[in-house]
């Protein structure tokens, strides 16, 4: 049985087809978001309503937005397929870390205090879970002296870097560092923390799109409630602020060359 053979191309179709650009080169990244510190099925069920991609639970005990690993299982059952629960550590046993991680499956862990490479392969199971690790980035000038190129070349087996000012004890406080100090290429997915708000969360977007394989943003206090002891409570309409004002930035900044 004979196929028919494809109709010739014209000289003048040819070039219009090598002329016509390659859309997926223009079309704008998609920044990940993650919204962490949840406490509530509301606040879960508000940010996975918003488009958010990850959802961050505090497994640090004196942290005002820490949930137990029962809880965060409980939490993250509530999740729809293709949104990733993070649980979060600071310098934890390595046997709670893995036990944590097998009770909420599908999760990644995020390594928020002073574990080294070492200790972070070993908690997250020797490869078997994937785990984001935190840098903490002076806030002002003295930002310039962090060695952001080797720290990602010492954490090269964390499936992403998790950029967040430094601050006394462990999280951003809220405090963006300067974000203009971090190295122009960085070869690993980042993380963008650190005092970000619907205001601000596009400058972000926008100064770091173009230093690293890929972009993603972290946000926690910014997408709280006003008010004393609110630490943990989100508010919906600022979850839905700070998505929309991501996926703006997104049609705004041009994808990295």
């Amino acid at each position: 049985m004979s196929v028919p053979s494809a109709p010739p191309v014209s000289p003048a179709s040819s070039a219009a087809i090598e002329a016509t650009p390659d859309r997926s080169a223009l079309a704008p990244r998609r920044t990940r978001i993650k919204i962490c510190g949840l406490t509530r099925e509301a606040d879960v069920d508000a940010a996975v309503d918003a488009g958010a991609d990850a959802i961050g639970f505090v497994l640090y005990p004196p942290s005002p937005r820490a949930v137990s690993v029962a809880r965060a299982a409980e939490l993250a059952r509530r999740l729809p397929p293709f949104v990733t629960p993070v649980l979060l550590f600071v310098n934890d046993d390595p046997a709670r870390v893995r036990d944590a991680l097998r009770h909420v499956p599908g999760a990644m862990a995020q390594f928020h205090g002073d574990e080294s490479p070492a200790q972070c392969v070993a908690a997250s199971g020797d490869g078997a879970h994937r785990f984001l690790r935190a840098a903490r980035i002076p806030l002002g000038a003295a930002g310039a002296s962090f060695d952001l190129l080797k720290y990602a070349s010492d954490f090269s087996h964390a499936h992403a870097l998790l950029l967040d000012a430094e601050v006394a004890g462990f999280g951003g406080g809220g405090k963006a560092f300067d974000w203009s100090l971090l190295p122009t290429a960085v070869d690993a997915h980042l993380v963008l923390s650190g005092g970000l708000t619907p205001a601000n969360v596009a400058e972000g977007i926008a100064a770091l799109r173009p230093r690293c394989r890929s972009l993603a943003v972290d946000v926690s206090s910014g997408v709280e409630a006003e008010g004393p002891g609110m630490k943990g409570i989100k508010d919906a309409a600022r979850i839905r602020a700070f998505v929309a004002a991501v996926r703006t930035a997104d049609s705004a900044t041009p994808p990295k060359a």
